[in-house]
């Protein structure tokens, strides 16, 4: 079931939000080659408890530490590891935090370098990037159907030549991780659960420079393209508004 959000937890969501778009931001300028996965983790935990905030994903089904970080061809869930970024890593920063008991969820795409990138990285950073930009321009408010924001991801993702990764979607996101409905990254306007003001989702395109078959690693949590191709993603917490929408974590 669909649950709109009262005021007040909107309230909640926006502070929450607020302080993880401050977050990530500071996380994605550490993505530098010679610093690890633990070291942005370990900020991370630190900056989550200042901010008096709950790193809810720490412990989530098992999963074991308070962001998902990504590497080259992981798409999401990547373990923080020691390993040191090499010059041109493409690094996915994925985090979901709770304030008193609401959540939201936000992912970035950053790449441990300061030089010019080719132009296959940049279509893809840039391509997923105008997805999410294009998902979230299709909720036009009160009774937004979720095909058409996958409608509107899935044509700026195919403009830009790129896999659409297909076993893994947005979800609505509020009074826990993951909430319905489902948003996929791929559909038809006019289609699927209609969304009422109130309601709050993680829009969230996942595209490769190859195709969109995706395994997951032996940790049993890093979803890895089966090609060996490089991968994006980002995403938004996003409130449906009456005639529109807001985005929680900007």
């Amino acid at each position: 079931m669909i649950r709109p959000k009262t005021d007040k937890e909107i309230e909640l969501m926006r502070y929450g939000g607020k302080e993880l778009a401050r977050i990530i931001k500071l996380l994605s300028k550490k993505v530098t080659p010679g610093v690890s996965g633990k070291e942005i983790a370990k900020l991370a935990l630190q900056e989550i408890k200042a901010a008096d905030l709950e790193p809810v994903l720490m412990g989530y089904q098992g999963f074991p530490d308070c962001i998902c970080i990504s590497l080259n061809q992981a798409v999401v869930h990547g373990i923080p590891s020691s390993e040191k970024f090499k010059e041109g890593d493409l690094v996915k920063l994925d985090l979901t935090v709770g304030y008193k008991g609401m959540v939201v969820d936000s992912a970035i795409t950053a790449i441990a370098s300061d030089k010019p990138i080719n132009q296959d990285v940049k279509r893809l950073i840039e391509g997923t990037r105008r997805a999410l930009d294009a998902g979230i321009a299709a909720i036009k408010g009160d009774g937004t159907r979720v095909g058409d924001i996958s409608a509107a991801i899935e044509d700026e993702l195919n403009r830009n030549h790129l896999g659409i990764v297909r076993d893994l979607v947005g979800h609505g996101v509020g009074y826990g991780v993951h909430e319905e409905p489902n948003v996929p990254n791929y559909g038809s306007r006019g289609s699927g659960p209609k969304l009422t003001t109130g309601t709050t989702i993680a829009v969230e395109p996942m595209a490769t420079l190859g195709t969109w078959q995706v395994g997951v690693l032996k940790d049993g949590w890093t979803v890895i393209t089966r090609d060996g191709s490089l991968a994006g993603n980002f995403e938004h917490t996003v409130l449906v508004t009456d005639n529109g929408a807001e985005i929680l974590t900007l």
